[in-house]
């Protein structure tokens, strides 16, 4: 990371990708408090240059993928993951880093995780799912530093990722039965759940992810 001029260091830049679909404004606004720099844009070129990138998203799967192919953002996302920085789905942002999803007759996906995303199985619950679950964690992260084993975080959903691979799942909840809701693969992180809507919880997760994005930036500025 670069010092500024007093002597703090910047904050890291962080691309937060805009495909016209979803809460683009609140995660803006959650990432600043989580002390990130934040551009929110579909330009490819700024998002390249970013120190890591963020994939908000409410809708539904099909339409986002036509509108991140047709503004070739699906091309950039898979070249910034394969060239290891940070990225992190939040909800539908998620839901496109898999293979394909059944939503609406079905679509592929961006193939970032292997695996696909289904309907809920709430075993007769309402859908779409909304409110606060625990959320229990499966495996160790830099994205969860210092959050308890369990917490409780807020989603609004009818679909779920289901990875291929188990070492693929970072986190679980359960709504009429068990569903992944966090998952890590490479640089890419995703979660289920709504961080800017998640209280101190979701605030310390997205500082968390801005911390990652600021030891990368580091690192590719030694």
């Amino acid at each position: 990371m670069s010092a500024a001029g007093n002597g703090a260091t910047a904050a890291p830049r962080i691309g937060l990708v805009d495909y016209g679909m979803g809460n683009r404004r609140s995660v803006e606004k959650a990432l600043e408090r989580a002390g990130a720099n934040v551009e929110v844009t579909s330009d490819p070129r700024a998002l390249g240059a970013a120190d890591g990138l963020v994939v908000p998203g409410v809708g539904a799967f099909p339409r986002a993928m036509d509108s991140l192919r047709r503004l070739g953002l699906d091309e950039v996302l898979l070249e910034r993951v394969g060239a290891g920085t940070p990225v992190l789905g939040i909800c539908l942002g998620l839901q496109l880093a898999f293979e394909r999803s059944s939503e609406l007759g079905g679509a592929e996906g961006l193939g970032i995780v292997p695996g696909e995303v289904r309907p809920l199985d709430t075993a007769g619950g309402r859908l779409p799912h909304i409110g606060w679950n625990l959320v229990r964690w499966e495996q160790a992260s830099p994205l969860i530093q210092g959050l308890p084993e369990e917490c409780a975080f807020y989603h609004v959903h009818s679909f779920a990722p289901v990875p291929d691979d188990p070492h693929d799942v970072l986190g679980t909840s359960e709504y009429g039965s068990p569903f992944v809701t966090a998952v890590a693969r490479g640089s890419f992180a995703g979660v289920q759940f709504h961080p800017e809507k998640s209280s101190r919880h979701g605030l310390q997760l997205l500082a968390n992810f801005v911390a990652v994005c600021a030891r990368v930036e580091s690192h590719a500025g030694a």
